[in-house]
């Protein structure tokens, strides 16, 4: 992307509608109520034939202490010294008020490029805030209605020049780097161990939800991760609204993040923004590959926290089970024994998925977790080579024989893999309505433990493979040539 662009505004003034209309996409959350943005969010944007990086910001509040609000606004700031240009928006309709002008003298000081940008601009009621907006001193406004995507042609001429000072820029300050592609760029199937599908690269990063319940220390982990306060943390529990998401370099392993808001039991969730950041939160889990479940160590494995690693497990999700505030845990070693062998017991599903005790606060036990994630992936991209599962069949068929329900036998002739992320299984087998659950258990615990494939989602199939012959049925005949060879071309039997 040649530059960034910073959305800034006091609350509710269309900042996150903008942000959704330049991306695309319905990403940030939005709602006639102020202040339901409040951490920072990043997209792509497409604006004509710009593509450049947008950032939807809380809005601008006047406080300045270590309230939510001041909070806020420190992160807003943090946003503008990070962007290239600021497009500072206002309400049209409700004129420029005294908070519109003390922020745009903090841009004027903060920002190297600012764009006035006039919001809900359409209609003739909006025509007296245009000509109050000329009063801040930025310059001529851009005319904009976020909801109904007008003035986007305005602003595309505004941001051109920029654009184009800014990509020489970023060419004259690129390095050289060499990529290196193997032969084939596939997976070559062998008769050795089970392998990875890919490896995370830059261009296509490993993609991990945090998840759980309020309060439980999501953003905290995130930002330590990150080494910068890049997300608004606090005491207060339900600070996270949107699913965020950020890209980063955790160790050489290059990760995109999505920090959720807490999810809270059904019942308790009545408030109608709650509802949409807590299915922003399970679409983030949709779109992740391994899922980070957050645990409080003072009070783990509630029910919301089963629900939510079994909800992961169901959308098919390499599950890693994070225990925070461990800094704070007194009897740890009993604390542990207990929580692994609740673990077992309450989310046999997940049977052998690593349970990580770290400290977001301290960033103690990061590393591990680092090492548990990566682990995670490499076994929801596991592949198994066909022949490498039959004899594996084989065994596991004699050392146990599946039952013979009215005396037959259920005969299990052929396994492969169909899928990886996660392993997908299908066994051919006679009569498989048949068969019982249990013995389906029984293989996917053996292939869990015999593939090095613990905690990871496994789907196996029985498909009916029938014993008849499909030829028995067919009449016997010679073929035609021989009967001409035999018989003669003029002399055919009687």
């Amino acid at each position: 992307m040649s530059f960034t662009l910073a959305i800034v505004g006091r609350p509710n003034v269309g900042k996150s509608t903008l942000f959704n209309r330049l991306v695309g996409k319905r990403l940030a959350l939005v709602d006639d109520q102020p202040g339901v943005t409040r951490d920072l969010r990043e997209g792509i944007a497409r604006l004509g034939d710009l593509r450049f990086t947008v950032i939807d910001t809380a809005g601008l509040e006047e406080a300045t202490d270590e309230s939510l609000q001041g909070r806020m606004r420190k992160l807003t700031e943090r946003a503008v010294d990070m962007a290239d240009v600021c497009l500072f928006l206002i309400d049209a309709r409700a004129g420029v008020t005294p908070t519109d002008e003390v922020f745009a003298d903090i841009l004027r000081k903060r920002a190297d490029h600012v764009i006035l940008g006039a919001n809900k601009a359409e209609g003739s009621a909006a025509d007296a805030g245009i000509y109050e907006s000329y009063g801040l001193g930025l310059g001529e406004p851009v005319r904009l209605s976020a909801e109904h995507g007008e003035g986007l042609n305005d602003l595309y001429a505004q941001l051109m020049p920029l654009a184009d000072e800014y990509e020489e820029r970023a060419r004259a300050e690129a390095p050289e780097t060499e990529v290196v592609l193997d032969e084939d760029g596939e997976d070559a199937e062998g008769e050795g161990e089970a392998i990875a599908s890919r490896t995370p690269t830059p261009e296509r990063p490993l993609q991990m939800a945090v998840v759980g319940r309020p309060n439980a220390g999501k953003s905290t982990l995130i930002n330590t991760i990150l080494g910068e306060d890049r997300l608004l943390t606090g005491p207060e529990a339900g600070i996270t609204r949107d699913a965020i998401s950020l890209q980063l370099d955790w160790d050489g392993l290059p990760v995109r993040v999505f920090d959720t808001a807490g999810m809270r039991k059904k019942s308790r969730v009545q408030d109608k923004l709650e509802k949409l950041s807590v299915s922003d939160g399970l679409r983030a889990v949709k779109f992740s590959e391994v899922v980070v479940v957050l645990l409080d160590a003072a009070i783990p494995f509630e029910s919301q926290d089963l629900r939510i690693a079994d909800l992961a497990e169901r959308e098919g999700r390499a599950v890693v089970v994070a225990v925070n505030k461990w800094d704070i845990e007194s009897e740890k070693q009993q604390k542990l024994r207990d929580m692994r062998e609740a673990f077992e017991r309450l989310l046999p599903q997940l049977r052998g998925a690593p349970l990580v005790t770290v400290s977001a606060k301290t960033g103690k036990g990061l590393d591990r977790l680092r090492a548990a994630v990566e682990k995670a992936y490499e076994m929801w991209n596991r592949r198994v080579p066909t022949a490498q599962l039959n004899r594996w069949l084989a065994g596991m068929v004699e050392a146990h024989p599946p039952p013979a329900p009215g005396g037959r036998r259920i005969k299990l002739r052929y396994m492969t893999q169909a899928k990886t992320r996660p392993p997908h299984f299908v066994v051919m087998c006679s009569h498989p309505d048949k068969l019982p659950e249990s013995y389906s258990r029984y293989l996917v615990n053996g292939l869990r433990e015999d593939f090095d494939m613990p905690g990871t989602p496994i789907r196996l199939h029985m498909r009916s493979q029938s014993d008849k012959n499909p030829y028995k049925s067919k009449k016997k005949s010679t073929p035609s040539r021989l009967r001409k060879h035999i018989h003669g071309k003029n002399n055919p039997p009687k």
